[in-house]
């Protein structure tokens, strides 16, 4: 599936949550959890910097479908990301049912940027969610806005160098 028009406010929230993480002293990244209606469930940003690297928005929006949400409503949802899903956050969206991801920037782009900037790998490897979650479908990058996230990342880097 190809990521519509009309999916385009959902991934510019992302980009707003992912400058709101970076105003607040964390990582850039952003997520929007919404219904087969098209109704805003939930959103979130990175909440990391507190020193719990699992605080990831798309690890939160799982555990929040999970308490909140059928199986079917969780099935029918679609998160919307600034970032593709990393392992733990795709291996959580699949154990709870989630259904669709829609990410502005890929892990693959992510891992490029974070090397041109010499920040060191992180402690798990970088994969596709394809790779983690084969059943859940995934669309991205969007390119109209990668160059956004790019520049959040650049600026949070920037700011730890």
């Amino acid at each position: 599936m190809v990521v519509k028009d009309d999916e385009l406010p959902y991934l510019r929230r992302c980009v707003e949550l992912a400058a709101e993480a970076l105003e607040s002293g964390d990582e850039p990244f952003g997520s929007v959890l919404v219904a087969a209606d098209g109704t805003v469930l939930a959103e979130d940003h990175n909440r990391v910097a507190s020193g719990d690297r699992t605080r990831h928005p798309e690890f939160e929006l799982a555990r929040w479908t999970a308490a909140h949400l059928t199986p079917a409503e969780r099935a029918a949802a679609t998160v919307y990301t600034s970032g593709e899903h990393c392992p733990m956050c795709a291996a959580a969206h699949a154990w709870v049912g989630l259904g669709r991801i829609v990410y502005v920037a890929s892990s693959e782009q992510l891992a490029s940027w974070l090397t041109e900037l010499g920040v060191p790998a992180p402690p798990v490897r970088t994969l596709p969610v394809s790779e983690v979650a084969p059943g859940v479908t995934v669309d991205g990058p969007v390119p109209a806005l990668t160059e956004e996230i790019k520049e959040l990342h650049r600026r949070f880097h920037r700011r730890q160098g």
